[in-house]
């Protein structure tokens, strides 16, 4: 049995891991457009210098050796031959599989803004190239901007100022995180930001970058009619799956990435998808959950993507602890919304037909524990008496006899 891997990210690596636990004796080939191991969400501490590349890594010193992998590193896989089970590369080569494991991830995704894709001071946020070449033009950059206030943009920010450097913030929602947070939790950080010194604009967008006579942009407009200086752009406005290999070979995707069911199994019997590449869980636990348990279908040992939460993030930016969980920006329904304020704390829960659907926490994340297994369980609350910020486990879960817990609502 040959495993052909296609990503050394977070799904690829622990897959790879995963069937080594599960199969001994098979071959593992591991392909990969990187050449080294490196955590993607700790990017800023590159930047910042706070970590090297070698401590990037989440794998083993010993890696290769330890779990036998044949690790054909710096080469990428341009098209996927399903007849033959092979894999082709960049140069025409070919690795053949019984079974495929795809964690390509996803790429910076460059918008439509006039002018944008043309520029030479532009970069992303997903890469050590990108960090590499974001460091030397800080050195000199007077007027950097920071494309898109997400995690990932806020990430970058954190890594500019820890080598003294600050930047513009432009984003096109009302708020930053605004998938994560509502707007009460983002104005504290909005704040925090400020008092350092990084200026934001919300609630718009670049219409149009404007270039010298090098292909470098000097000046952004925004879509208000305001124009900013600018001499390096990094673009964290969104990402895109790595699936363009797969056109023509009749693996299906979806509008957001690559289609697979719980096992992580696509619609060929041999090929299964895991992480960034389905477009639809952007976070480490979720990656790497999704690559274990494809990996050990792959091996035989039937397993499915269902106990995991993949609606939640945590966040720590400025010595600002944050936790945002499932939905906490309903639109209009039949929803409960309860907040609770302190001096230097912020609770926001969403319940809807007694069921706690989303939530907030700013400041004190004690509480965040319990409040993942309300939501991922889908408990009723409504017969609990006291407040909702007061549950805890002894409303849910009982002791019988025998000592032992049991749950009931």
């Amino acid at each position: 049995m040959r495993y052909v891997i296609l990503g050394s990210s977070a799904a690829g690596i622990h897959g790879a891991k995963e069937l080594r636990r599960l199969d001994k004796e098979s071959e593992i080939v591991l392909i990969s457009s990187d050449k080294e191991i490196y955590s993607r969400c700790i990017l800023h501490h590159y930047l910042s210098g706070e970590r090297n590349l070698k401590q990037l890594s989440f794998a083993e010193n010993d890696f290769v050796k330890r779990y036998q992998i044949r690790w054909m590193k710096g080469r990428t896989c341009v098209s996927l031959d399903r007849k033959a089970c092979q894999a082709v590369l960049e140069n025409g080569e070919t690795v053949g599989y019984d079974k495929l494991l795809i964690a390509t991830g996803s790429h910076t995704y460059i918008p439509p803004v006039k002018h944008l894709k043309e520029a030479v001071n532009v970069c992303g946020f997903r890469n050590i190239q990108d960090i590499d070449g974001l460091k030397e033009a800080a050195k000199q950059a007077e007027h950097m901007i920071v494309m898109g206030a997400g995690l990932v943009g806020l990430d970058c920010v954190m890594g500019l100022l820890g080598i003294g450097r600050t930047a513009t913030l432009i984003e096109s929602a009302g708020w930053l995180l605004s998938k994560q947070l509502d707007e009460r939790a983002a104005q504290t950080y909005q704040k925090a930001f400020l008092e350092k010194g990084i200026t934001q604009h919300y609630g718009v967008g670049i219409e149009e970058a404007v270039l010298d006579k090098r292909g470098q942009i000097c000046q952004v407009i925004l879509t208000d009619g305001k124009r900013l200086p600018c001499d390096y752009m990094v673009v964290t406005a969104g990402v895109r799956p790595n699936i363009e290999f797969l056109e023509g070979s009749g693996i299906e995707v979806g509008k957001l990435g690559l289609l697979y069911d719980e096992t992580g199994k696509t619609n060929d019997e041999r090929v299964y998808g895991a992480g960034d590449v389905s477009g639809s869980s952007p976070i480490w636990p979720a990656a790497v959950k999704e690559g274990i348990i494809a990996a050990a279908n792959m091996a035989g040992e039937k397993r499915h993507m269902t106990d995991f939460f993949a609606s939640k993030a945590t966040m720590n930016f400025l010595g600002i602890p944050t936790m945002s969980l499932g939905d906490v920006n309903p639109g209009d329904g039949d929803f409960q919304v309860m907040v609770r304020e302190k001096k230097d704390s912020y609770k926001k829960m969403i319940c809807r037909n007694g069921r706690i659907t989303g939530a907030v926490l700013q400041g004190d994340l004690a509480y965040g524990g319990i409040l993942q297994q309300l939501i991922a369980r889908k408990i009723n609350i409504a017969k609990v008496k006291k407040p909702v910020f007061d549950i805890d486990y002894s409303d849910f879960f009982h002791m019988d006899e025998n000592f032992e817990y049991y749950y009931e609502q």
